[in-house]
């Protein structure tokens, strides 16, 4: 079945960096569009950054443009989020997530538009 798993968080100082990694399985990865979310305690799910299936487009929340870079390895059937000049505020639980039917690149953000979602790897930020 389709499976995502994500890794590579863990506690890190403000200025740090961060690659996470979301394995898939199950499915034909070059096929899709994939994205990363995160969520901060007491708040809502947020969109990260979007892929489409080639890697030509790409998209960022306002927040992380010019700190996160996300990227694929199709063959290896691998999502990454290279993460730079961490801040606090990007504490939380992230997330990979496969589109499901209803979804366009031009509300990449939209948690609900998400049918899959890995199980979570968490990034703390903090000195």
């Amino acid at each position: 079945q389709l499976q995502l798993v994500e890794s590579g968080g863990e506690l890190v100082q403000p200025g740090g960096s961060l690659r996470l990694s979301c394995a898939a399985s199950g499915f034909t990865f070059d096929f899709y569009a994939i994205s990363w979310f995160r969520q901060a305690p007491g708040r809502e799910r947020e969109g990260v950054a979007y892929i489409s299936s080639s890697g030509v487009g790409i998209s960022y929340a306002d927040s992380v443009k010019g700190r996160f870079t996300i990227s694929r390895d199709n063959p290896g059937n691998t999502l990454y989020l290279q993460m730079n000049n961490l801040k606090p505020e990007d504490t939380g639980v992230y997330y990979c997530a496969l589109p499901g039917y209803q979804w366009t690149s031009s509300r990449w953000d939209e948690s609900n538009l998400y049918d899959t979602w890995g199980q979570g790897t968490q990034v703390t930020v903090s000195s």
